[in-house]
Formats: structure tokens, sequence, C-alpha cells
């Protein structure tokens, strides 16, 4: 399977399991996940990473990512877990 077979490039979205999930969902939540993560990133950065990961983890988990791929970070997993 191909990533157009699951979003055709005239597409931002997709509907699974009732959760509307947006073209660029996975790429966003690593680009936060590592500021979250960097603690020499600044109090504001992390708080607005923490925000945009609280959102995405639905999309994620109605995609399966947490199924196929572990999350190393023991607080990152605690953040996603408490969603």
């Amino acid at each position: 399977m191909r990533a157009e077979d699951l979003l055709p490039d005239d597409q931002t979205y997709v509907e699974r399991n009732g959760v509307t999930i947006r073209k660029g969902s996975v790429g966003a939540f690593l680009a936060n996940a590592k500021v979250w993560c960097d603690s020499s990133a600044e109090a504001g950065e992390r708080l607005v990473a923490e925000r945009h990961i609280a959102e995405v983890v639905p999309a994620l988990r109605a995609l399966g990512l947490f199924d196929v791929f572990a999350i190393r970070d023991p607080a990152l997993q605690q953040l996603i877990d408490a969603q």
C-alpha cells in the first residue's frame, strides 16, 4: 500500500472510526514530540507542543500508530496515555 492509496493527493483528511485524521498528523506529532522531549526547549514551546500532541493523539490511535510503534520516552508515553 502506498500513501496515495490511503489519502489521495486531492484530499486533506480522512475519517476513520469516527475520527478525522488530517494529512500531516504523524509528521506534526513527530515534530512536536521532539520539541516536548527537548529539555533545552523553552517552556512556552514545550507547552504548545504538549497541547498539539494531546490534540493529535486520537487521530494517531485511530490510525493504529501506537499498535505498531512504541514510544521510548517514558514521560512522552505518560502524556499519550493521559489523553
